[in-house]
C-alpha cells in the first residue's frame, strides 16, 4: 500500500479553541488549536497539546501561535502548518507517495466568502485533494442526531472558543442562522478583565480558562450543583507581589453576565425571523446547545427561563460538529455543502 498514492477520509472540526478530527468514526485528535514556530526559521516546532504548554512561556526565538481568531483563519501561513502537523498526529505512518485526502471540515455560518477560501485553501496547501465545507451548526446538528431532513424545524446553538452559531434548519438546509463573534474566548476575556479591575491581579490567559472551567456559571444559584471555590495565584498589578485569591462562582457569573446576554439576544433575534410553524416545531421539541460553551454550569437553565422554550445540552457537545462531519463524509450526496 505504501508503493501507491491512495486516498483518506478525514472530518475536521477546525476550531478557535480545538480542532477535533475524525476518521473511520473515530476520533483520532483532539488537541488545542495551537502552533509553536521557530521565528528565524518560520519551522513548526510543535503543534497541539506541545504547543499549548509552551503558550505564554517561551522565549524571543520561539511564537505561539493560535492560527484562529472568532471561529475564522487569522494567521493563514500559521493555519495551515498547524493542520498539516494535526493531519501528521492523525496518519503518522510514513509512506513513498503521501497520501490524497477527503475533508469535510466545519466552518462558521457566518463567514465571508474571503474566510470561506483561506479554510479550503489551507486545507488544499495540507494535502486536501476534494474539500468539502459544511456550516457548523447543520455539522453539530447532524452530529446530535437531528433528522435534519425532515420537513420539521430544529434550532441548535453552537458555541465555541470563537463564535457563537445558531441555526434553524429544515429540509437538509439552514432557514435562518445567526452568527455572533461572541463565545468561550470573550468569557475568558471577561474573566482575565474582572480579575484585574476587582481583585487586582494579573491572570494569564491560561489562568482565565481554568478558572472558567472550575467555576464559570451562568447563574447567581446554582443550588447543590455549586463548585467549590477556586484558588487563584498570580501577581499583584500594582506591587508584583504574589497574590492568593479564592473565587466564587456566584463573582463569575456577575462578570460573565453581558456576554450571555449577548447570546441570549441573538438566539431571540434568530427566532423572530423564525417562519411560524417552524417556530412552533421549535417549541415542540427545544433549542439544542453544543460546543464546549454549552458546558457553562447553568447555562440551559437561563436561556430557558429566559426564553421561555427548553434547552437540551447534547449528549457529548464537544465533539457534536466534527462527529456531523464524519456522518456527513460517509453521506456526501445526501447533505448539501458550501458550493467551491
Amino acid at each position: 500500500m505504501g508503493l501507491f498514492s491512495f486516498t483518506r477520509e478525514i472530518a475536521m472540526d477546525l476550531g478557535t479553541a480545538n480542532t477535533i478530527i475524525i476518521s473511520n468514526d473515530k476520533i483520532i485528535v483532539d488537541e488545542p488549536s495551537v502552533v509553536a514556530l521557530d521565528r528565524r526559521t518560520d519551522k513548526m516546532i510543535a503543534v497541539g497539546s506541545k504547543a499549548k504548554m509552551m503558550y505564554e512561556k517561551t522565549h524571543d526565538n520561539i511564537r505561539t501561535i493560535r492560527p484562529l481568531k472568532d471561529g475564522v483563519i487569522a494567521d493563514f501561513s500559521a493555519c495551515e502548518q498547524m493542520m498539516r502537523g494535526l493531519i501528521k498526529m492523525a496518519h503518522p505512518g510514513r509512506s513513498l507517495f503521501a497520501p490524497s485526502l477527503r475533508m469535510v471540515i466545519g466552518v462558521p455560518s457566518g463567514s465571508t466568502e474571503v474566510e470561506l477560501r483561506a479554510v479550503r485553501d489551507s486545507a488544499e496547501r495540507a494535502d486536501g485533494r476534494d474539500v468539502y465545507l459544511i456550516f457548523e451548526p447543520m455539522a453539530a446538528a447532524i452530529g446530535i442526531g437531528i433528522d435534519v431532513l425532515a420537513p420539521e424545524g430544529n434550532m441548535i446553538v453552537d458555541i465555541g472558543g470563537g463564535s457563537t452559531e445558531i441555526a434553524v434548519i429544515s429540509l437538509g438546509g439552514i432557514v435562518n442562522n445567526n452568527s455572533i463573534r461572541v463565545a468561550g474566548d470573550e468569557l475568558t476575556s471577561d474573566i482575565q478583565d474582572y480579575m484585574s479591575r476587582q481583585h487586582n491581579v494579573k491572570v494569564s490567559e491560561r489562568m482565565a480558562e481554568r478558572i472558567k472551567i472550575n467555576v464559570g456559571s451562568a447563574l447567581t444559584d446554582l443550588g447543590d450543583e455549586a463548585p467549590e471555590n477556586f484558588i487563584v495565584h498570580g501577581p499583584n498589578r500594582i506591587t508584583a507581589l504574589p497574590m492568593e485569591v479564592p473565587v466564587c462562582y456566584q463573582e463569575i457569573a456577575h462578570c460573565l453576565d453581558k456576554t450571555i446576554a449577548k447570546i441570549e439576544s441573538a438566539v431571540l433575534s434568530a427566532l423572530e425571523h423564525t417562519p411560524p410553524e417552524l417556530y412552533a416545531d421549535i417549541v415542540k421539541n427545544g433549542i439544542y446547545l453544543s460546543g464546549g460553551g454549552a458546558l457553562l454550569r447553568g447555562l440551559s437553565k437561563r436561556l430557558a427561563d429566559k426564553i421561555n422554550i427548553e434547552f437540551h445540552i447534547s449528549d457529548d457537545p464537544l465533539h457534536s460538529v466534527a462527529k456531523g462531519a464524519g456522518i456527513a463524509l460517509k453521506n456526501i450526496d445526501k447533505f448539501s455543502f458550501l458550493k467551491r
